[in-house]
């Protein structure tokens, strides 16, 4: 009898579905209806677009997953009039769209309103006039830009520069004038040719080949046989454009070896000199002869395994005192310490400036916090060079402190530096190079290899990874605000197993006051809402970490203006609010239903580490045990 009255509960409930499906289907046909009516000549080649009939499987052009419109390639269709980016606004799951080869004109349509896409087409067109400069800054999604052959005019955007994860970009056939800005990104397919590009082509683009940047008779540099002269090279800077290349970490050491070679010769002229004379140091000494840099010698701290500085450390005085033992002992070191690297981990091997002098480079990025770079020295070591511009407010012995607390740590999920240098106005900071790469490329990157083994399993242990470093920092780091502050998964690398490996943690009492607000926890609500920050925030950062990884979504809170990708806190607590929880699950995990569970008691905790009220929210050792808990 129970059977007979639960029955019909089960009819109501598929029913509700139905009709929830229905709806959202209603929906989306009306939407692309709508677009195919700002079109002029649609009536013959979209015949197939008709009231009753789902989109899915039936309609031309309509590309579907499970049933979800995850795409439009309406190509070759001699489509013209304008695009209502509207309409397609009221489809979010649309990833990829391809206008190719229609006969639309006009000025670019408003694609940045689509925040979530991933690949745009629009070849073969007549599009034409400038694309604004700040055009692609909210499509952080973009990894395929496809604008050849049209007649686009103007600048090249930089805000193509600003898309971490752009793959491939195609300009070529059209009006594009000015310089070719620095695209710090590792793309697999570049052309800009048949444009009135000129000036210098960036270092990190010529393995695309000439081809890739012929028809442009003012630009100048390899791969063409066109030498630029001194007034076609650009000016370079942090802020110019990002024309700093493979060049970058060489010319950062032979300053540092200049002002190194300097401050020698003054030590000699007179030894009563202090450290604060960096300041004075004239900038016409700005060279250094071959002989010079071989007297600089490496400042080696021995192996974590048998050094004083290790976490059992001898109680023989505190830390301060093995400070300055040590750096007495560089500072009688021939050819001095002053313009070297130091040395806190040589599990990797031992190195210093003169190594990195003639370490092929290239450039990573230019993160709020400084900008990075990649070396790879001649013992088949690659290591990832920061300069750290926003620490220049801080003392040499809070510095040599804290770099020196950094090097003692020794936890799997942490990657902690291999040396660092310190000047007044330059620090760098020196850690292993991870060829994986961080979590941030690997889920939402090219979906090859990497992405295919993100499964269940693997994406648990990357959140139970990113849990036991979070409780390490919050033992080593116990009396900080911020133990970490800049929690994000472009700040999660990745082992070549998978092991989350922390990075930029416990910067926050070492950067400028005026700067901390570029550290992800000042994006937050905690800040925005409450103007504060706390051991909590981080706890939010983790949640936005967890909702991230189980949805696959990217998180829109990673934007500073909001604008793009997912809102994944507002999207989870509606789901959990409508017991519709199983619709934030990464379809890609949704085959594994026997981790069913599992997946919504994660996302349950993501949620409670999200809580917007920080006295409400989880603390971080409640997070990390509930993570615990749950099983593959």
């Amino acid at each position: 009898m129970a059977a007979v009255r639960f029955f019909p509960l089960i009819i109501i409930l598929i029913i509700v579905t139905s009709l929830i499906h229905l709806a959202l289907s209603v929906s989306e046909t009306e939407s692309l209806l709508k677009l195919k009516q700002s079109f002029t000549n649609a009536d013959n080649s979209l015949s197939s677009w008709i009231q009753n009939v789902t989109p899915c499987g039936n309609w031309v052009g309509v590309v579907c997953f499970r049933n979800i419109i995850t795409g439009l390639h309406l190509s070759d269709l001699g489509l013209s009039g304008k695009i209502d980016v509207d309409a397609l606004m009221q489809i979010p799951t649309i990833r990829t769209i391809s206008f190719v080869n229609n006969s639309f004109s006009g000025s670019i349509p408003q694609f940045n309103k689509l925040g979530a896409i991933k690949s745009l087409y629009l070849t073969n067109n007549q599009f034409s006039g400038p694309i604004p400069l700040e055009f692609f800054s909210q499509l952080g999604s973009l990894k395929k830009v496809w604008l050849s052959n049209n007649k686009f005019s103007g600048d090249i955007p930089h805000s193509l520069t600003e898309l971490d994860l752009l793959k491939e970009l195609h300009l070529e056939n059209n009006e594009f004038s000015g310089q070719i800005p620095f695209l710090k990104q590792q793309m697999t397919s570049f052309d800009v040719s048949n444009n009135k590009l000129e000036g210098m082509i960036p270092e990190n683009l010529v393995g695309f080949g000439a081809k890739s940047f012929s028809g442009n008779e003012k630009l100048c540099g390899k791969p063409l046989d066109k030498a630029c002269d001194y007034y076609t090279l650009p000016t370079g800077g942090e802020n110019s454009g990002g024309y700093l290349t493979g060049l970058g970490v060489k010319v950062i050491v032979i300053l540092v070896f200049a002002v190194a070679a300097a401050l020698i010769f003054l030590f000699m002229k007179n030894k009563k000199r202090h450290e604060h004379d960096f300041s004075i140091i004239s900038r016409s000494n700005s060279s250094i002869d071959e002989d010079q840099l071989h007297q600089v010698v490496q400042v080696h701290a021995p192996s974590s395994k048998n050094s004083k500085f290790s976490t059992n450390s001898s109680k023989k005085g505190s830390s301060h005192g093995e400070h300055k033992s040590e750096s007495k002992r560089a500072s009688t070191t021939r050819g001095g310490s002053m313009g070297d690297l130091v040395m806190v981990n040589d599990e990797k091997g031992v190195f210093g400036l003169a190594d990195l002098m003639k370490a092929a480079a290239e450039v990573l990025g230019n993160g709020g916090l400084g900008s990075a770079y990649k070396a790879a020295m001649a013992n088949g070591l690659s290591v990832v060079v920061k300069r750290m511009r926003e620490m220049n407010k801080i003392g040499r012995d809070v510095y040599d402190a804290e770099m020196r607390q950094f090097g003692r740590i020794r936890h799997n999920n942490i990657l902690n530096p291999l040396a660092y240098h310190y000047r007044r106005e330059e620090k760098l900071y020196v850690t292993e190079y991870i060829p994986k790469g961080s979590l941030l490329y690997v889920l939402h990157g090219d979906r090859g290899s990497c992405h295919a083994d993100l499964n269940w399993s693997t994406r648990l242990k990357i959140v139970k990874g990113i849990a036991r470093g979070c409780g390490f920092l919050y033992t080593e780091f116990s009396n900080y605000d911020l133990p970490h502050g800049n929690l994000k998964s472009s700040n999660v690398l990745l082992s070549d197993d998978y092991e989350a490996l922390l990075s930029e943690y416990a910067f926050y009492p070492l950067i400028n006051p005026n700067a901390v607000q570029s550290m992800f926890a000042y994006k937050t609500t905690d800040y925005t809402q409450y103007q504060k920050v706390s051991q909590k925030t981080d706890v939010y950062c983790l949640g936005i970490i967890i909702l991230e990884i189980i949805t696959g979504k990217f998180p829109s809170q990673y934007h500073s203006n909001g604008k793009g990708g997912t809102d994944v806190v507002q999207w989870v607590y509606t789901a959990i609010s409508e017991r519709r929880e199983e619709e934030l699950i990464d379809p890609e995990l949704k085959n594994n239903t026997s981790s069913l569970n599992q997946m919504l008691q994660l996302i349950q905790i993501g949620a409670a580490c999200t809580e917007s009220n920080p006295e409400q929210r989880i603390t971080m050792k409640e997070a990390i045990r509930r993570i615990e808990e749950v099983r593959v």
